[in-house]
Parts: structure tokens; C-alpha cells; sequence
């Protein structure tokens, strides 16, 4: 008699947990329960994408870009392209990327150079476009030998050299049929006279190359050391032609 009580309490303890059980598993559902992401609304989830193009934006804003006249949509090609060039071992020194914004008067400083490593301005100043590309605004550019044009996109900085122009530093052009001729064609960096703020004051834009960027001639040393052997340098300019050419900046915003 003891024994089959025993059986029916155990019988009847058990019948009541059981919905006990149940209603603790409903409710640990529910708490896994994301909330309703709304049309517009930001994913919660942050993608490695995301995350970049936040990284990208974030150092725009701290280093002052826009204050200094460097056009964020230059700022975003450029990190994207070296980002690229990077991870294809394009590049051998990844610490710092040079940017020219052709989108600027030659009489604005237009050429920023970034430490990728403690990200912060090295040099910011005054930067020539090529004879034929325009007087004061730079807005026709060329691949072609002999043109006195500038080129646009992404270069390799090479070794330095003593030349006509005095220290001067090689460059690689790494876009096929956008500036692969800059070699050939003898587009190098280097330090020249007719880029001074006297010109600015006189003329109201600095002189011009056969296609170099040339700087003033008290940084070009200085600068032409910092970027040699092996860094990004990105020129650009608001031109849909170079845009819709660049296999760099097509890989990137695939």
C-alpha cells in the first residue's frame, strides 16, 4: 500500500512540473528574439564593410579633410585603392599614402600626405598639374608621351635620382591605359620654382609642368624622402572618364 502511494505521488508531482518545463522553454525563446529592423534603418550587425567605411570616414573627419579642401569622395577612392593595392602586395610601404586633389585651383594646397601608422598629416602644400591639362584648374588628362598632360589614379613611388630638376623620385604607373606611361613619359616628383606662393599672389595660380607633380622646391626633398621605395600616391580629379576606367576602383566597389 505504502509503495503504490508512493508511485501515484511521484505520478502526480511529475504531471505538474511538466508545464512548468514548457512554459520556461517559451519564454528562453523569446529572449533570443532579435527586434524589427525598420526600412532605413541600420543593420545591427557590423560588417567588415561597415566597419570600414566607418574607419575611413571617422579618420576624414578627425584629421580635418574637408576643412583643408580635400574632397571626401578623393579621400574614399584613395583609401579604398590602397587598401586594394595593399592586400595585392602592389605596395611596399604601407605607412604612409600620398594624395593629390586635382579638384582644387592650383593655387590651393592640393597634396596631402597621410602616416598611415599614427594617422596624422605629414605635409599638406601646393602641387603643379601638367601645361596642357589646364591653367589654373587641371581638367584634361593623358597617358599618351609628349602630351604635357597629367594622369590620373594610383602610382607606385620607385628610388630617387639627381635629374634636370635636381633630387627627383620615379614613379610606376599602376593603371593599364590611365598612367602606365608615366615611365616612358618621365612624369617623376620633384622640386620646381614656378610652384611658390608668389606666383599665387601674382598671377593667382602656380606654375605648370610637362605633367609632373611637382612640389615647392623647400619640401620636395623632405617629402620625395618620406614616400620613397615603394608607397601609394593617388591623384584625382572629377572625371567620370578615369572613373568608369579604373579597374582599381571597380575591384573596390564590387
Amino acid at each position: 500500500m505504502k509503495r503504490s502511494g508512493l508511485i501515484l505521488f511521484t505520478i502526480l508531482t511529475s504531471a505538474a512540473y511538466l508545464p512548468l518545463v514548457s512554459a520556461k522553454s517559451k519564454a528562453s525563446v523569446k529572449h533570443y528574439v532579435l527586434p524589427e529592423i525598420k526600412p532605413g534603418e541600420d543593420s545591427l550587425l557590423n560588417t567588415p564593410e561597415k566597419k570600414k567605411i566607418s574607419n575611413v570616414s571617422f579618420l576624414y573627419d578627425n584629421l580635418q579633410l574637408g576643412e583643408k579642401g580635400l574632397s571626401r569622395q578623393a579621400f574614399e577612392y584613395a583609401m579604398q585603392g590602397f587598401e586594394y593595392l595593399k592586400q595585392n602586395g602592389d605596395i611596399d610601404n604601407d605607412d604612409v599614402i600620398s594624395i593629390v586633389d586635382f579638384s582644387l585651383p592650383s593655387s590651393a594646397k592640393r597634396l596631402f600626405v597621410i602616416d598611415r601608422s599614427n594617422n596624422k598629416i605629414l605635409y599638406y602644400t601646393y602641387v603643379a598639374h601638367g601645361h596642357n591639362s589646364g591653367l589654373e584648374y587641371a581638367n584634361q588628362f593623358s597617358n599618351q608621351p609628349e602630351s604635357n598632360k597629367s594622369s590620373l589614379g594610383f602610382y607606385k613611388t620607385l628610388s630617387t635620382y639627381m635629374g634636370d630638376n635636381g633630387y627627383s623620385l620615379r614613379l610606376e604607373g599602376l593603371e593599364k591605359g590611365i598612367n602606365d606611361n608615366a615611365n616612358r613619359r618621365d612624369i617623376v616628383i620633384h622640386g620646381a620654382a614656378y610652384v611658390s606662393e608668389g606666383l599665387i599672389r601674382t598671377q593667382g595660380y602656380i606654375g605648370r609642368s610637362w605633367g609632373c607633380p611637382a612640389l615647392p622646391e623647400k619640401l620636395h626633398k623632405p617629402i620625395i624622402d618620406k614616400i620613397k621605395n615603394g608607397s601609394c600616391l593617388f591623384i584625382y580629379a572629377k572625371d567620370k572618364a578615369y572613373q568608369s576606367k579604373s579597374r582599381i576602383l571597380k575591384a573596390t566597389l564590387a
